[in-house]
């Protein structure tokens, strides 16, 4: 047993690591040339380094340590030793890439499409967001706050609490990376605030989506005096079963059976091709983010 949870502790830091290499590549090759900050760390990072020339990866890893460290008694340690893997990587990795000579990969909109490298590196942004959170980690700095935050109000959304913060990052950038004229006014160029919150609009849904995904699901109500036929359908058709509930109307006092069956995406067409069968059945359907537990389909 504690071999096995060893061996799982391994291979999800060697996924961190991995993940935090596409992380340091999508920002060498995306973000670099095109004078836009990031969501998170990585956005504040980035700006200082435009003003001062301090390192990205000196940076990141100086903040992510004591974050990590404070992660580790207020959120969750499995969390905290997963995502300071991930911060030291990411650190590691953009200290060596900033050494090799990358000019004939990275993405160089000069100014004219810089949407384009804020599309994809959005998207890769997200993507590693996502796949860092299913395995109980994160990316690092903001991810953190916004995990000990969404921990005391779990109402309130990991990726959009996220968003917000990387809200105002965008708002400084137009500062950050404001120029002076011919004549010495300083000219406030909003292209990097634009690039930013597409970044950071992307990177949330992406990751959110990833999140959701593949455990997304319907669960249906379903109202019916045909409820051995639907769930004899539900088990013939799609292959797992349902809860029989009794009801009774509020106004007739009538009882009916009610059937309440979550489905998978795949199956939602075919299910409601089973409904429209049978008449004088009503149901209503309800989204369901995350699905726990046993639901598998029956064995045939």
């Amino acid at each position: 047993m504690i071999w096995k949870t060893v061996r799982n502790e391994v291979l999800i830091g060697m996924l961190m690591v991995a993940l935090a290499f596409v992380f340091a590549l999508n920002y060498q090759l995306f973000i670099v040339r095109n004078n836009f900050a990031p969501a998170g760390i990585s956005g504040i990072a980035t700006m200082i380094e435009y003003k001062t020339g301090f390192s990205v990866g000196y940076f990141s890893l100086i903040v992510n340590v004591p974050l990590c460290a404070a992660a580790f008694f207020l959120v969750n340690k499995k969390f905290a030793v997963r995502t300071f893997t991930f911060s030291l990587a990411y650190s590691v990795f953009l200290l060596v890439l900033d050494m090799a000579d990358l000019s004939s990969f990275q993405y160089d909109a000069q100014g004219v499409d810089t949407i384009f490298p804020a599309l994809i590196a959005g998207s890769v942004g997200g993507f590693v967001y996502g796949i860092s959170f299913r395995f109980n980690s994160s990316t690092g700095g903001i991810d953190v706050v916004a995990k000990y935050v969404s921990k005391r109000d779990p109402l309130l959304n990991f990726f959009w609490i996220n968003f917000t913060i990387n809200a105002l990052i965008a708002v400084a950038s137009c500062f950050v990376y404001a120029e002076p004229n011919a004549g010495g006014a300083i000219v406030y160029d909003y292209k990097p605030v634009c690039l930013c919150m597409l970044y950071c609009f992307l990177s949330s849904f992406v990751g959110s989506a990833i999140i959701k995904g593949s455990k997304a699901a319907y669960k249906f109500f379903i109202i019916t005096p045909h409820a051995d036929e639907i769930d004899r359908e539900i088990l013939e058709k799609l292959h797992h079963s349902a809860t029989r509930l009794q009801g009774a109307g509020a106004y007739s006092g009538e009882e009916r059976d009610v059937i309440v069956c979550v489905v998978n995406k795949r199956q939602l067409v075919e299910f409601k091709d089973i409904l429209k069968k049978y008449e004088n059945t009503f149901a209503f359907v309800e989204t369901v983010n995350e699905t726990i537990g046993n639901f598998k389909r029956a064995r045939k």
